[in-house]
């Protein structure tokens, strides 16, 4: 009995991430199209908290954005920073004049800092198109000239797009790097599948009138995390066919990966405590497969010390779900462009079922710590 639960459910997952594999390679890739002229306005919203070192990588990659200075304003939302944040973006102002670029404090109404900061900008930006990012990123060079390729061409209410790490040299950031990639692996597989139900608010553009139209964060703002998530599944339910996937390489933007075990445990927890809260059945769905397939990953050692399970049933699993998870993430390290270190990847496909399980567990029984303030599961 148990060994036909055990292959029924590895044929599920496998059944699952291989139509991930599917739609990633059916979401076709966008190039850029020289001749379309810059015809969209853009306001980027960037909250910020606390940023002082990971902003001067952001203010450079600002210069070298390729659009129309005209066209595009940057507002950056000061979430009650302790440090000299908004004094090196004040200096940038005035050492860039040409950019226009707007600093105003965060409004707080809610359980969530990231969307009462976006709802701050949102009340003044004047712009239809709307692209959220984060203070800790780089953006491409041709950026926004790929978003206005899309919305030229194609006339969507929201653009999701990828997002990757920088400086993963190290064994830790490699394992974040891999775990962060399979996330995207999957939304761009779930966007060639037309049934998206995940996206990233470092790389996220939508209409500032389709956001007041589905009432924005109403609804979710008790949680913390969730303002890309929870404002994709409104979107879906409103538009289903005009939410679009920007797959390009040339638009990904790349973040950091975090320095310290304890923050990894904390983004991780206030990563999957929106989870629970989904409303669309598929997100829900594919979480559950994902979690009850790496919680019997864990318990594959006392399943062969306990039952009759058989080793080389065991070993067989074991090998299926690698296979697979590899081919999904290989596909996702080809469009980024990252680098795969064998041993690094061996070492982490072990791991990261026990990782996987003990952040759901942690999740269960405490609260955890993002900027310096304590949020509640």
């Amino acid at each position: 009995m148990i060994d036909i639960l055990l292959c029924c459910s590895i044929a599920i997952y496998i059944v699952m991430i291989g139509c991930f594999i599917v739609g990633f390679w059916k979401q076709p890739t966008i190039k850029q199209q020289e001749h379309i002229n810059p015809v969209v306005d853009f306001s980027v919203i960037i909250p910020f908290r606390n940023e002082a070192s990971n902003l001067p990588a952001l203010l450079e990659s600002i210069t070298q954005i390729q659009y129309p200075t005209t066209k595009v304003s940057y507002w950056f939302i000061d979430d009650d920073s302790e440090d000299d944040s908004s004094e090196i973006i004040e200096r940038f102002q005035q050492e860039h004049p040409e950019i226009n670029i707007s600093v105003l404090k965060n409004k707080r109404v809610s359980s969530s800092p990231k969307k009462d900061a976006i709802r701050t900008a949102i009340r003044q930006i004047k712009s239809n198109w709307i692209i959220t990012t984060d203070a800790d990123c780089i953006l491409p060079t041709n950026w926004l000239q790929l978003f206005n390729q899309e919305i030229f061409l194609k006339r969507p209410r929201m653009i999701a797009a990828p997002v990757s790490y920088k400086n993963t040299a190290s064994f830790f950031s490699y394992f974040q790097l891999l775990d962060f990639l399979s996330l995207q692996g999957t939304t761009i597989g779930s966007f060639g599948l037309k049934a998206p139900f995940m996206c990233n608010g470092a790389n996220l553009a939508y209409q500032k009138e389709a956001f007041l139209e589905v009432q924005g964060f109403a609804g979710n703002d008790t949680i913390a995390s969730g303002d890309d998530v929870f404002l994709l599944e409104k979107f879906i339910k409103k538009w289903p066919n005009r939410i679009h996937y920007l797959k390009s390489r040339a638009v990904v933007i790349y973040t950091f990966p975090v320095a310290t075990f304890s923050e990894l445990i904390s983004q991780r927890m206030r990563w999957a405590s929106k989870s629970a809260k989904y409303s669309l059945a598929r997100g829900k769905l594919v979480g559950a497969v994902v979690m009850l397939m790496n919680i019997l990953i864990c318990l594959l050692p006392l399943l062969l010390l306990f039952t009759s399970v058989s080793w080389q049933l065991i070993v067989l699993i074991l090998v299926l779900k690698f296979l697979v998870d590899s081919l999904l993430l290989a596909q996702t390290f080809r469009f980024t462009g990252q680098k795969i270190r064998f041993l690094y990847f061996i070492i982490s496909a072990f791991l990261y079922p026990f990782f996987t399980v003990f952040v759901f567990l942690s999740s269960l029984f405490t609260s955890y710590t993002w900027k310096n303030r304590a949020f509640k599961m």
